[in-house]
């Protein structure tokens, strides 16, 4: 089979969809943002990806299959320039609106575009407790079995410690940023841990090798916490406005949800109560744990 992915980012989503290659027979192309690019390069003997700016060098073929897994207008606009005998995901209807097809509403209803509206969709999201990964096999007709993410090597950097914490979790989500990572360091640091601020990098595959010199991870839910995950890194992951189900913890993570969560789910503004409601004390003793685990399995 000739498959097509289009999953441009965020690049946390692109990489908690890597697992669905292990299902995928045939040659996959795969179609995403110019940043994500490294991590999907010579990942599979089968796979070929480009970046969005490249997209049209991806109109060489039919494909018997075209997952767009993007909910956006720009990418569903480009579906006519291919050939392709089956969709699943998000395209264009005759009006010009955006819509999706009928095998992927489990995970589109809980999305931007749910054919609900988005408040609708946000309390599905809430209530929903299959992970992401679940959510896509299953429309496609797999099942997920914790098939582990895929991700080049990591570059070798010269940070390394104890526990690694990832305090910002970008602009769109202010409430993610947990109130108390500089005190959890202090906390820590008096235990006569080395505790590094995870520092920005110039490619993705640096910052994921600084996250694999560490035996833990503390951040919230973004994409230092997958980089964890494929990385076989034990985390521990603060979930104050998003939904601590849709991700697969493959043994590794202690999930940390904030009791307000119901109140803050999915919200994008700012409240100092949804960064403050989970203790310092709830984390550092998740990380204590987390670095027991992992002096206990090496």
């Amino acid at each position: 089979m000739n498959i097509l992915i289009l999953k441009l980012g965020a690049t946390g989503d692109v990489v908690r969809t890597t697992p669905l290659l292990k299902h995928l027979t045939g040659e996959v192309s795969w179609v995403t943002a110019a940043k994500n690019a490294p991590l999907l390069d010579g990942l599979t003997k089968t796979l070929r990806s480009v970046a969005w700016e490249h997209r049209a060098q991806f109109c060489d073929r039919e494909y018997d299959l075209v997952i767009n897994l993007e909910d956006t207008l720009e990418v569903a606009q480009f579906l006519p320039q291919l050939k392709f005998k089956k969709l699943f995901g998000a395209y264009t209807d005759a009006n010009g609106a955006l819509v999706y097809t009928d095998d992927s509403r489990g995970w589109f209803d809980l999305s931007l575009i749910s054919r609900f509206g988005k408040a609708s969709a946000d309390k599905l999201k809430l209530e929903n407790h299959r992970t992401y990964q679940d959510l896509i096999f299953a429309g496609l007709g797999h099942k997920f079995h914790g098939e582990p993410y895929l991700l080049p090597e990591p570059a070798k950097t010269n940070l390394s410690g104890d526990v690694a914490i990832s305090p910002k979790a970008g602009a769109v989500w202010p409430m993610k940023n947990w109130a108390y990572y500089a005190e959890l360091k202090t906390e820590l640091e008096k235990k006569g841990l080395t505790v590094n601020v995870l520092p920005e990098r110039a490619s993705l595959l640096e910052h994921l090798g600084d996250i694999k010199n560490h035996r833990c991870l503390v951040s919230g839910d973004s994409l230092p916490m997958h980089l964890a995950l494929a990385a076989g890194v034990r985390c521990v992951t603060i979930f104050n406005c998003t939904s601590p189900w849709e991700i697969f913890d493959y043994g590794l993570q202690r999930k940390i949800t904030s009791p307000l969560l119901a109140e803050f789910f999915f919200k994008r503004g700012l409240d100092e109560r949804a960064t403050t409601a989970i203790s310092l004390a709830e984390v550092f003793a998740a990380a204590m744990d987390q670095l027991k685990a992992a002096a206990n399995h090496g």
